[in-house]
């Protein structure tokens, strides 16, 4: 047989094969082919996950679940951090409060000296996009410890247009690299994982803002652009209702800072010029008492991509904003990857909560599991079986690396709990039995701050205890001395 006829016939095959396969892709169950597409723009998340996925996809699940079983009921005794020592968990209960308790810490201080801060930076993908969930626990926050504005917000967001908690446009020339799809910027990337650049080719780049509508967040406080380092200065004019102010921009250091103003605004535009050069990194907003929590939210994220930050400017970043707790919430965008090993993904988010503590020293850290997500079996909405199997990877990485740990599966109900939330009257979450609606989102925002609340509280009773120790020590040794002082009174006499 030549090779002409063989190639022909090797290239019939091929394709009598694939119209086979879309013949019974037809037929074939639902849960082998993925219900949704991967976001194209998802260059670098995409090829993180499934390098990684890659290299374990043989393993044996039932060897991994035995493990499981077995790990679940061991329990987790901790070391005493200065006198406080939270009780002793198993893996199946794991909340891990003992690892909070430099942050519990500030918000003890915060209630004795109103005056003081506590900051949040809550990291997240599409569920908290448009500032949901994180809007809410913001605001519960801000409630019993006070502080008004919404932290850092970025020059351009894909959820400008839903987000209610501030309002921002934009001109349609900005020039955004983003963590997602960029893996070597021509600037570091910010706090939020993107870098912005002005266009000077046109005739204004810009950026505008005004308040929003929530209880605490009615004006812009002490509006305050971030930006990087360049070897060209520029300028920026903030335009407050009919003034304008012009100011130069010095991009000197890795992160610098430049205040707009130090009242409380309704709205300001910012027009830069000359600026092409500057990386802009976004505006932050608050009145510098309370508690403050910014949004880093982006679709499609895996959170893999934070292990790419540049510890050096996000320490420069940490040197204004002063960050107690970071909260990682993500898994939405994990589950779709046909597999329920996930020693890949724990291993990538070891790396990922590394760098974050190397990026912010002393930092408490936070993971929050995915929630219920349903899939279609047999013609019937089920807790897709990738859930469970990722919520205890993630509880598992979230011990491994001494971070406090909630389990969003069993707080929203567990097995079965998002079919219920979209169908209940009026419903909780959409249609796609993965995302919270509005009235969903301020739900799971008051569960994550009534767990995080419930360790502070417990963390307040066991500081009381110690310091009660404490001062029945202090009393034992003056006793003590003020005996053996009688004592050798008595002898000199």
């Amino acid at each position: 047989m030549n090779t002409k006829s063989y190639f022909f016939q090797s290239f019939a095959i091929i394709a009598l094969a694939f119209v086979a396969f879309i013949g019974f892709k037809q037929v074939l169950p639902n849960k082998i082919f993925s219900e949704s597409k991967i976001n194209s723009k998802n260059v670098l998340i995409d090829s993180l996950l499934l390098e990684a996925v890659a290299k374990d996809s043989l393993t044996d699940n039932d060897s991994i679940e035995a493990v499981e079983d077995a790990q679940g009921k061991e329990e987790i005794v901790y070391e005493n951090i200065e006198g406080i020592e939270f009780p002793s968990e198993t893996f199946d209960n794991y909340k891990g409060y003992q690892y909070l308790i430099s942050f519990y810490e500030k918000l003890y201080q915060l209630e004795k000296n109103p005056e003081s801060n506590v900051r949040i930076a809550y990291y997240g993908d599409s569920m908290t996009d448009g500032d949901l969930i994180v809007q809410d626990v913001r605001s519960n926050y801000q409630e019993r410890f006070g502080g008004n504005g919404v932290g850092f917000v970025p020059i351009t967001s894909e959820s400008a247009a839903s987000r209610g908690s501030v309002k921002s446009t934009y001109s349609k020339n900005w020039k955004t690299q983003s963590y997602l799809n960029v893996k070597k910027p021509s600037s570091p990337f910010g706090v939020n994982g993107h870098v912005f650049f002005a266009n000077d080719n046109t005739n204004s780049t810009w950026v505008q803002y005004e308040a929003g509508t929530n209880k605490y967040s009615t004006t812009l406080d002490n509006p305050t652009l971030f930006y990087g380092r360049a070897s060209k200065k520029g300028k920026v004019n903030f335009i407050i209702g009919k003034d304008t102010l012009k100011k130069n921009l010095n991009p000197s250091n890795l992160v610098n800072t430049l205040k707009v103003s130090s009242g409380h605004l309704k709205a300001f535009k910012a027009n830069f010029v000359n600026a092409d050069s500057i990386p802009i990194y976004g505006f932050n907003f608050d009145n510098g008492t309370g508690v403050h929590v910014d949004n880093f939210s982006q679709r499609g994220n895996s959170g893999l991509p934070i292990s790419t930050f540049n510890a050096n400017v996000m320490q420069g970043f940490n040197n204004t904003l002063k960050y107690d707790l970071i909260i990682l919430h993500y898994g939405t965008n994990v589950l779709n990857y046909g597999t329920k090993n996930y020693n890949w993904y724990e291993r990538g988010m070891t790396k990922t909560v590394n760098k974050i503590k190397e990026s912010f020293p002393g930092v408490s850290i936070l993971i929050v599991s995915t929630a219920d997500k349903s899939t279609k079996y047999d013609m019937e909405m089920k807790t897709d079986s990738a859930v469970v199997p990722l919520m205890k990877a993630q509880k598992r990485y979230a011990l491994d690396t001494e971070s406090g740990f909630v389990n969003l599966y069993t707080l929203m109900g567990g097995d079965g709990s998002m079919v219920k939330w979209v169908d209940e009257t009026p419903a909780r979450a959409n249609k796609d039995y993965t995302h919270f609606n509005q009235r969903g989102a301020k739900a799971i925002g008051n569960l994550l701050y009534t767990q995080l609340n419930k360790g502070y509280e417990e963390y307040k009773i066991l500081r009381e205890k110690r310091e009660a120790v404490s001062n029945q020590q202090k009393a034992a040794r003056k006793t003590k001395t003020d005996s053996t002082s009688v004592k050798k009174d008595s002898v000199n006499e």
